[in-house]
């Protein structure tokens, strides 16, 4: 049940919203009436008291445009639970944002939730978890669409990593250093870290977790990426792969995994690999550096394959790949 406040707002303008709602239903003839009552008891309602509580002249209109949202949201098939949770926990944490601009809030939150959701190799819950911590700095549009970026990668958006990094040079040192998980220090120095190692990040227990191995990929014929056991070949960005006559560019670092298509042509170009003896296979111990890492895959048919940062291992007898830091 919809409050006692947001039901005065729409009695005040039963006659709009009745008009908006009904355009919505002839423009989207499959509009899910239940799902728009559902937005509207369960994330409409607390926007609008927000606008309430915080600027009482702009309510209406804060109102009608987070109403027109939630129209194309619905009629789009698009307000399921990720939608409804980044309006109900993430708008509100940028009370600011969304009372100058609703429905443009609404619309990069849900836009960039909803992209995370698709791409199956993120994890849209840590990204509004992320966001929702940093929401207190944010001060503008332009450090909102940056912050969003870089928790995206952090999320699992592998191939975002130097772009999240290059856009952080516009925040405030302080902003920058947050939304990468780092309290204190230097942008810059930070920045020279991040670029010459895909496999830093601020959390020290994942970066041991990593040195175990990352991993990836598994049977198509269960849901997974690959038909058959994958081979790979080094690439400036992460690995081209040849599962079958299937060819991918695997992007890897600390935060995730993430498979692009690619081209036969693209696989087969020669690459420079990572130096001589960053890796080496002696039976099923795997070696890299100093560390000494037993694999639990038969040595028959065992292949590693480096570029500048990553170690790939593949087998003949299986269809997920094993990616380990070189540093």
């Amino acid at each position: 049940m919809i409050s006692s406040a947001f039901a005065q707002v729409l009695a005040s303008g039963r006659p709009e919203f009745n008009r908006r709602a009904a355009e919505a239903r002839r423009r989207y003839p499959n509009f899910d009436a239940a799902a728009f009552a559902g937005l509207l008891e369960n994330c409409v309602d607390g926007l609008v008291q927000l606008a309430l509580e915080r600027a009482p002249d702009r309510v209406g209109g804060v109102a009608m445009a987070v109403y027109d949202v939630a129209l194309e949201l619905v009629g789009q098939g698009q307000g399921g639970p990720l939608a409804a949770q980044a309006w109900r926990e993430l708008a509100p944490c940028y009370p600011a944002l969304l009372l100058a601009q609703p429905a443009r809030l609404l619309g990069m939150l849900t836009n960039a939730a909803l992209h995370l959701e698709r791409s199956g190799a993120a994890r849209p819950a840590q990204w509004l978890a992320l966001m929702a911590a940093l929401a207190p700095q944010v001060g503008d549009w332009q450090q909102l669409a940056v912050v969003g970026q870089v928790c995206a990668w952090r999320a699992g958006m592998a191939h975002f990593r130097i772009g999240a990094i290059e856009a952080a040079d516009a925040l405030p040192e302080a902003l920058a250093l947050a939304a990468f998980g780092v309290g204190q220090g230097s942008w810059n120095a930070l920045r020279t870290v991040l670029l010459a190692d895909p496999w830093w990040t601020a959390d020290e227990a994942e970066r041991q977790r990593a040195q175990q191995g990352r991993e990836f990929g598994s049977f198509s014929g269960f849901g997974g990426a690959f038909a058959m056991p994958p081979q790979v070949r080094p690439a400036a960005d992460g690995f081209w792969v040849r599962s079958g006559d299937r060819y991918n560019l695997l992007v890897a670092d600390a935060c995730g995994v993430v498979l692009h298509g690619a081209t036969s042509d693209e696989y087969e170009q020669l690459q420079a690999p990572a130096a001589r003896g960053a890796c080496s296979l002696s039976g099923q111990r795997l070696s890299i550096g100093r560390r000494q890492i037993e694999l639990t895959l038969p040595a028959q048919g065992l292949a590693v394959t480096a570029n500048q940062h990553t170690a790939a291992v593949t087998s003949v007898y299986s269809h997920a790949i094993l990616l380990f830091p070189l540093r």
